[in-house]
């Protein structure tokens, strides 16, 4: 929200002195703020019949940066005052060096909402939040007599933010966010598989502790430890495979969408650098990030320089046509910025970061495409990967894949890894289903030691000759 008439919370600092001190570290530069943070988190975790662990944190701090050209002086600190604030203006104002700069215009205001401000624990006792985790332990157990172990974690946090501009502008927003993790370890015959579920978003923790969605994802949870209990060693070669709808985007997240932002652009150091207006992807193919889905873990009102979150098409029916912009990459590329600048707490410098990075739904049937595989593996879940945004280069283990000869899915197979490059990967898509989902609200995006919640999705996709490593003869 854009507003300057709310403060999210108050501090020590007198709003006209900080401005001053903000312009004075800012003079001759081209941008650059004061970021103020509070942070509040809880986590309650219960493991194998009792709780594991409850934590409280709490923080504050501001950040102050001025930008000039490439170069960016940021300074923060735990304390709120205006000698911590004098201290850091004094770091941040090397950068401007002899000055020179024209200070760029403040980001559009915008009142639009996509989500409650309100804390996501409020009016649920914590002895209902600890029943619910028991309650989850003893529905898993009583479903399958091979369950040994149940792990379920409640989170929530509430992070509010104001940002203060040189020229006086003011915009605030806050930001909830809850989860509800739900792990199981089945047993038999001396065998130990796992499977998880859970996910959220910004809202209140009220939707995760009903019965129906928790109990919902126990049941998912213990499907999915069943289904690796039985499964099989993984194959390995070249080969075809189908990624499911939904959190399989992570793939696409990872192996392209990092590719697409503009700091590694403008540097040329991505993938996709200088490929504007080619093509880049299989025809049908489109990508956008989008920030402005209600409610979703990825989705922020306005980045961490105030720009409102916007809706960015990155592939267009297989052609580049846009990169992720902050504030500085968009103005020394010369274009427009995109909302993509985000942060970690205050004690980062924001840069290009997606939000929810999605690849829209085509027109085949999702049946068919999986019909029509006749040698491949169809991977439905997938756990950690690594990318070399130089060239795109990944690898992504499974979580949940299966076998298919003929077009018929066959059994699990376990220890999959798909290995290839993002560009090629793009290039090689054959079908793209008609039932794009996002992903249950489990996403977390690393980039130069920050971490920042994002979302994913995808349809049912067909790629063509991904390099499987596993472990069958």
């Amino acid at each position: 929200m854009s507003d300057t008439s709310f403060r999210p919370f108050d501090t020590l600092l007198d709003e006209g002195r900080a401005l001053r001190i903000l312009r004075e570290a800012t003079a001759g530069a081209e941008d650059g703020e004061l970021f103020l943070e509070r942070r509040r988190s809880e986590a309650l975790s219960f493991d194998d019949g009792r709780i594991r662990s409850a934590s409280y944190d709490a923080s504050e701090g501001f950040g102050l940066r001025a930008v000039r050209g490439e170069t960016a002086g940021y300074a923060h600190s735990t304390e709120i005052s205006e000698r911590a604030l004098l201290r850091a203006a004094e770091t941040a104002r090397l950068a401007v060096g002899a000055g020179g700069g024209r200070l760029a215009l403040p980001p559009a205001a915008t009142n639009r909402r996509l989500y409650e401000d309100a804390d996501p624990t409020a009016g649920i006792p914590f002895a209902r939040r600890v029943e619910t985790l028991r309650e989850i332990d003893a529905y898993a157990r009583a479903l399958d007599r091979r369950v040994v172990q149940v792990t379920a974690t409640l989170s929530a946090s509430l992070q509010e933010v104001e940002i203060l501009r040189p020229e006086g502008t003011r915009i605030a927003d806050v930001r909830p966010m809850a989860r509800l993790n739900v792990s199981v370890i089945v047993e038999e015959n001396g065998r130990r598989e796992q499977g998880g579920s859970g996910g959220g978003g910004r809202h209140g923790i009220e939707r995760l502790i009903d019965p129906a969605h928790w109990q919902a994802e126990v049941a998912e949870a213990l499907r999915i430890a069943l289904v690796n209990l039985g499964a099989e060693a993984a194959p390995a070669g070249v080969m075809d495979v189908v990624l499911g709808p939904g959190w399989p985007g992570v793939l696409l997240h990872e192996a392209v969408g990092h590719g697409l932002e503009g700091d590694f652009n403008r540097k040329g150091t991505s993938a996709f650098a200088g490929l504007m207006g080619t093509r880049v992807a299989a025809p049908g193919v489109t990508v956008v990030d989008d920030g402005t889905l209600e409610g979703r873990r990825g989705s922020i009102t306005i980045d961490d320089e105030g720009t409102p979150s916007g809706r960015t098409v990155l592939i267009e029916d297989g052609i580049l046509v846009g990169y992720l912009q902050d504030r500085q990459n968009a103005r020394l590329m010369g274009v427009r910025p995109t909302g993509n600048g985000r942060r970690e707490s205050f004690a980062h410098i924001p840069m290009p970061r997606m939000t929810n990075t999605v690849m829209l739904s085509g027109r085949d049937d999702p049946a068919a495409i999986l019909a029509g595989l006749e040698d491949g593996i169809y991977a439905v879940g997938f756990g950690g990967g690594q990318v070399d945004i130089t060239n795109g280069k990944f690898v992504f283990s499974c979580t949940e894949a299966y076998r298919v000869k003929g077009g018929r899915v066959g059994a699990a197979i376990k220890g999959a890894t798909l290995i290839g490059d993002g560009p090629t990967a793009l290039r090689r898509i054959r079908a793209i289903g008609s039932d794009m989902a996002l992903d249950p609200g489990i996403g977390s995006c690393g980039k130069a030691g920050q971490w920042v919640p994002v979302g994913v999705g995808q349809p049912t996709l067909l790629i063509g000759g991904l390099t499987v490593g596993g472990s069958a003869a």
